[in-house]
């Protein structure tokens, strides 16, 4: 029989909340980053592309951990991470055109819909569960859904004759 380990039990019990921990506490510094770089002038065309890309990464991550545990169907992930790579084909090839576009508005809330929405499935719907049974967590993830599809829309739709992909 396979002797236990201590650490492993905990991850085992206590995985979970230290994934929300983690990625919570990610989503913020992101967010502190972007401050810091705006307030001192550091943002660069390097960093416009990156740092959305750190967001897909984290968000990506998320998603696939959350299908494989059956937290969400699959289709969520594959809407939410095509939209993701999507947008990021269009910053490469903004990017080999000489132009970096950087997020606009609508995606900024659209990544607040889905931290809010990853971390409501995570936490198995609370702190919500305490004041009702509607699956609030299901019902954020479905307004990310539709917001991330919805921007990325947009995006395409703003930056199109910006990057001349049409023929």
């Amino acid at each position: 029989m396979a002797e236990s380990f201590g650490i492993f039990d905990h991850l085992h019990q206590h995985g979970l909340h230290w994934a929300v921990a983690i990625f919570v506490i990610a989503s913020a510094t992101d967010k502190l980053d972007g401050y810091i770089a705006r307030k001192y002038n550091l943002v660069t065309n390097f960093g416009k592309l990156l740092d959305p890309l750190a967001d897909k990464l984290l968000v990506s991550a998320a998603l696939i951990m959350m299908v494989q545990r059956d937290l969400i169907p699959s289709w969520i992930a594959i809407v939410i991470i095509g939209r993701e790579m999507l947008v990021s084909g269009i910053r490469i090839v903004a990017a080999a055109k000489g132009t970096a576009l950087s997020a606009d508005k609508l995606g900024k809330l659209k990544l607040v819909l889905q931290v809010a929405a990853i971390t409501a499935v995570l936490l198995g719907n609370m702190p919500f569960s305490f004041f009702t049974d509607y699956p609030i967590d299901y019902a954020l993830m479905i307004a990310a859904v539709l917001w991330t599809s919805y921007s990325g829309y947009a995006y395409l739709q703003g930056n199109y004759r910006k990057l001349e992909l049409h023929a």
